[in-house]
């Protein structure tokens, strides 16, 4: 199996080689791409002098678009699993074996690291909870799974679904979209416990003003996706 750690960077000249390194001594082997989405610090700096493996884009494309690219190099590579995995340290590579399981197992097409199963390790602050319960709610009502952890950004894929996200992904805070997209296209999505840890250094894109922002603009995302896909299956009725 060709596994690819998809890891989006903006600005993490202090954590990037660390994460690099934890990867390295994992048991599973993978490849790994940085993908260094116009960082304004040393991130570019740190990977070069460091020689590890990355792509610098030419433009701030997002979160969205960082992974994507991701994904496209994937799939132009013949990867079998992609695995997106957060640049600050927040992720533990211990946990690659647990998320690639079901995908090998056939279990499942996307497999997401959740916090909330077991509810150990950081578990976010008080209104981003509310934000994820909020939005496992749409979820549930608009697609019919239930996933606890809907904005982790720890996520395996199979070959299947890689291709469909190289191809379909969200451009703005994509996790909760990539979850009714794969489920309303027929995709299986389940979740495995996972212990994360809080941020070490850097800052997070997203602030009080824009958290408001997030949920407004992914809830109507969801449901307007809910909607198309709805009005698609009249049309070939």
């Amino acid at each position: 199996m060709k596994i690819l750690i998809i890891i989006p960077a903006y600005n993490e000249e202090k954590s990037i080689e660390n994460v690099v390194k934890s990867l390295k001594k994992q048991k599973v082997k993978v490849d790994y791409l940085i993908i260094n989405d116009c960082s304004t610090d040393s991130t570019e700096k740190v990977c070069r002098d460091n020689d590890l493996n990355y792509i610098s884009l030419p433009v701030n494309l997002g979160i969205g678009g960082g992974v994507q690219t991701g994904y496209q190099y994937a799939v132009e590579n013949g990867y079998d699993i992609a695995i997106q995995m957060d640049g600050d340290g927040q992720h533990e590579p211990i946990y690659i074996e647990h998320l690639i399981q079901p995908i090998l197992n056939n279990e499942a097409d996307m497999v997401i690291g959740s916090r909330f199963l077991k509810k150990d390790g950081f578990q976010s602050s008080g209104l981003r909870r509310f934000g994820i319960s909020f939005l496992k709610r749409l979820i549930q009502v608009c697609c019919g799974v239930v996933i606890q952890d809907t904005t982790s950004g720890f996520r395996a894929t199979s070959k299947d679904v890689t291709r469909f996200f190289s191809e379909n992904y969200a451009q703005d805070y994509p996790e909760p979209e990539a979850i009714i997209a794969c489920v309303l296209n027929g995709y299986k999505v389940t979740e495995v416990p996972v212990i994360m840890h809080e941020r070490k250094s850097g800052k997070s894109s997203i602030n009080a003003f824009k958290s408001v922002y997030y949920m407004v603009k992914v809830s109507l995302a969801i449901i307007i996706y809910r909607l198309g896909v709805l009005k698609r299956k009249k049309g070939e009725a």
